[in-house]
């Protein structure tokens, strides 16, 4: 009688287990997971400001007063440097893989000039560029990527409508582009 409410213990803890992994997986099957949402908005390697409103398959910008964009990019090919300047109150920006893990996220409190300057690169890329460090990149923040597709949410801080059009001008001209280092 032991082994049997043991046996039958085990096989509820394990559907359990079950049922937790495929409901976290559900999203990769289906391609609603944030990358496929993201890289239905467009090219990669250009910034898209999210709506307050969409259809369910669009990422939407959920807070009133935040402004948000995101990037698609792949480093297969060589860097990524995103980048975006203006008079906001506040920005951030968060860096995630293809899977949605979180890569790197920093805010304008934590850049070097208070400008949005960084390099998302493969760890072997960041060698060759740490043996060398060009002019363009003195003051750009380094961020090691291990896979070699991911996106970038950037948002900014609206607390008036009178600062909408320093946010959307921050957005619209921010900058996700593959990097070549001036000759």
């Amino acid at each position: 009688m032991r082994s049997f409410l043991y046996a039958i213990a085990i096989g509820l803890i394990g559907a359990a287990l079950l049922h937790i992994v495929i409901i976290l997986s559900l999203p990769s099957f289906t391609g609603r997971d944030a990358y496929t949402r993201v890289s239905s908005l467009g090219e990669a390697n250009r910034f898209f400001a999210l709506g307050n409103t969409g259809d369910t398959l669009a990422p939407v910008n959920d807070d009133p007063a935040m402004k948000t964009a995101v990037c698609t990019f792949s480093v297969e090919d060589g860097p990524v440097r995103l980048f975006a300047e203006g008079d906001v109150p506040f920005w951030s920006l968060a860096v995630y893989d293809s899977a949605s893990n979180e890569v790197f996220s920093m805010n304008d409190r934590t850049s070097v000039t208070g400008a949005l300057d960084t390099l998302v690169a493969t760890p072997i890329q960041l060698i060759a560029i740490r043996k060398q460090v060009p002019q363009e990149l003195e003051q750009s923040i380094l961020v090691e990527m291990r896979g070699d597709e991911g996106y970038a949410v950037l948002r900014t801080f609206v607390p008036t409508e009178s600062r909408l059009p320093a946010a959307t001008a921050f957005l619209a001209n921010a900058g996700c582009e593959p990097f070549a280092p001036d000759q």
